[in-house]
């Protein structure tokens, strides 16, 4: 008979890669900052924003969940967006769980279609999150979202939450947790990202373009660092990036009057990148046009668009020991 006193064994630590997918809009990378507790990845209520997958360690008791943040999926026409669609759709093939991040209040049905087609076809574990239900008047809207999703994905957990507001969050990452295979931490526990600043930087300042300009600005956009250096010793860094458009006249929008609109932009990524850094930074922003460079296939892939990851990070390859 087993000694009653005999202490139990503690539960096997559990980890892996958790792809957000969803259709654009749909507040993946506000979820996915929400759950980190940090800013990551650049945010807006304009919809395809994210253009980059991008690496968020999510430290819990007993388990770290690598997110792979991506594009929104649609049917993209032009070159450029197919290239940032294929690009969620090889960080979905990554995955040991999906998460399938919908808006509640507004549903895609075309793009969820899609999603809910190609994880069955290919076998995907899933945990489905329907945001947005802080935009809810009657939360009774819910039952027939759930009942939809657990028929079309019948092993999937379907979460209600609120990313914004934070609401059901953490039964979410409880859900995730629960599906993830065992396995060993992959980063140190005070890892957010694999993501260098320097790609962080251009990150955050076209997050400012997308804050503030309009029309088709901030999807004529793309943004280089020219120049990144790190002072020893906890000195400043030194940043130069430039903002590339596709007109003439879109140039005169971002410089604004005097240079206000480019100072505007520039000050408000660097305030996050010394919050991130916790040094001085000194950023310096220039702005040339690149005539219809979405349309560039060489253009597209200099300004880093369909590139690999930005560090290189593979999960199989790190899982497998490869």
């Amino acid at each position: 008979m087993e000694d009653p006193r005999t202490p139990l064994a503690p539960p096997a630590f559990k980890s892996g890669v958790v792809t957000l997918a969803g259709p654009p809009n749909a507040g993946k990378s506000t979820l996915l900052n929400r759950i980190l507790g940090e800013k990551l990845s650049i945010c807006s209520p304009k919809p395809q924003t994210t253009r980059h997958r991008i690496l968020g360690v999510c430290h819990r008791p007993g388990a770290q969940i690598l997110f792979l943040d991506t594009p929104g999926v649609f049917h993209a026409r032009d070159r450029l967006n197919r290239t940032i669609v294929e690009t969620a759709w090889a960080a979905i093939a990554e995955a040991d769980v999906v998460l399938v991040v919908l808006d509640a209040s507004r549903p895609s049905p075309e793009e969820e279609r899609l999603l809910a087609a190609r994880l069955r076809a290919d076998g995907l574990a899933a945990v489905i999150a329907l945001n947005k239900i802080d935009r809810l008047g009657d939360k009774s809207a819910l039952l027939p979202l759930i009942e939809r999703w657990a028929a079309e994905l019948s092993s999937a957990a379907v979460v209600p939450i609120s990313a914004l507001e934070g609401t059901q969050v953490e039964e979410l990452v409880a859900a995730l947790i629960a599906a993830l295979p065992e396995g060993p931490p992959y980063f140190p526990e005070d890892a957010l990202t694999d993501a260098p600043l320097r790609f962080l930087a251009a990150e955050w300042i076209r997050e400012k373009i997308f804050a503030f300009t309009g029309e088709e600005i901030p999807y004529a956009t793309a943004v280089t660092i020219e120049s990144f250096e790190e002072e020893p010793a906890g000195g400043r860094v030194r940043i130069e990036a430039v903002i590339h458009l596709e007109r003439d006249s879109q140039k005169g929008i971002v410089i604004g009057r005097g240079g206000a609109m480019l100072k505007k932009i520039g000050t408000a990524a660097r305030l996050d990148l010394e919050r991130l850094t916790g040094k001085k930074v000194f950023l310096r922003l220039a702005v040339r046009v690149q005539k219809n460079w979405r349309k560039d296939e060489r253009a597209i892939r200099r300004f880093g668009y369909g590139a690999p990851a930005p560090a290189g990070f593979r999960p199989r390859q790190t899982m497998s020991g490869e």
